[in-house]
């Protein structure tokens, strides 16, 4: 059975098209999942910039304007074996583009993969609720901030209205600052449980640079080792931390 999970937030910026780069990778390499990855921000695409692809003739675009099937807008992305679709860059590509048609067009997916994770425009415009509607599962991306928590409260009520079952909030770019909200005052107001923390890091930012997901970049840093641990609760999988002192474990465990 093919799961669709939309990733989704109240406000841009937050981290969005990072986590769903990372979970779709660290499900493919590591617990071997068939995973396709949506850029259903049409309008303002990166999700194929933050894997290096720039030259994709056929995207979503076409498929949402009804010149292609959307088995012909599948790339693969060799470094994991994850599979992505990407909106285009192009703004002449978003004439005649209908977004209504997105849950329509992902029948054809059925089957095909295991998961397939949606990266949903910000906010709660056409784009945004559109992927929601194809979703049957929906995670909200924060920031410790009453902004976004504020916004991504709306993004849960929109949820619940659809019918959409929500898995999570996934708190990103976490500091240690006071003046941040903590884990359960997010909880508390958006009455929605935290599922995932992931820490300010910098080797995102590197990892950004590189056209690369952190967690091939650099698995043992402490992002990628909340990206591991979040997927491995998506799909009820037991997750092993990976590191200097575990592999010593491991060795002499061997013996």
């Amino acid at each position: 059975m093919t799961r669709v999970i939309g990733i989704i937030s109240g406000k841009g910026g937050v981290g969005k098209t990072t986590l769903v780069a990372n979970l779709g990778s660290i499900l493919a390499q590591r617990f071997k999942k068939e995973v396709i990855i949506i850029d259903c921000n049409v309008s303002t695409s990166h999700l194929g910039l933050y894997l290096g692809m720039y030259y994709t003739p056929v995207t979503l675009n076409q498929v949402l304007t009804g010149e292609a099937e959307i088995e012909d807008a599948i790339y693969e992305y060799h470094i994991s074996g994850l599979r992505v679709i990407p909106a285009s860059l192009s703004l002449s590509d978003l004439k005649g583009v209908d977004i209504a048609r997105l849950k329509n067009s992902l029948k054809n997916l059925f089957g095909k993969a295991d998961i397939v994770l949606l990266d949903a425009a910000p906010g709660l415009g056409r784009e945004a609720l559109a992927t929601i509607r194809a979703s049957d599962e929906v995670i909200l991306v924060n920031t410790p901030f009453v902004p976004s928590t504020m916004d991504i409260m709306k993004c849960h009520q929109v949820a619940n209205e659809i019918g959409v079952k929500p898995l999570g909030v996934v708190l990103n770019m976490v500091g240690k600052e006071k003046y941040e909200l903590t884990m359960k005052e997010v909880e508390e107001l958006i009455e929605l449980p935290v599922i995932s923390s992931i820490p300010m890091d910098k080797n995102v930012l590197r990892s950004l640079a590189l056209k690369m997901p952190v967690v091939l970049f650099s698995p043992n840093s402490q992002s990628s080792r909340e990206f591991i641990k979040l997927a491995a609760k998506i799909i009820g999988e037991e997750y092993e931390p990976e590191g200097f002192f575990f592999n010593i474990l491991k060795f002499f465990k061997k013996k």
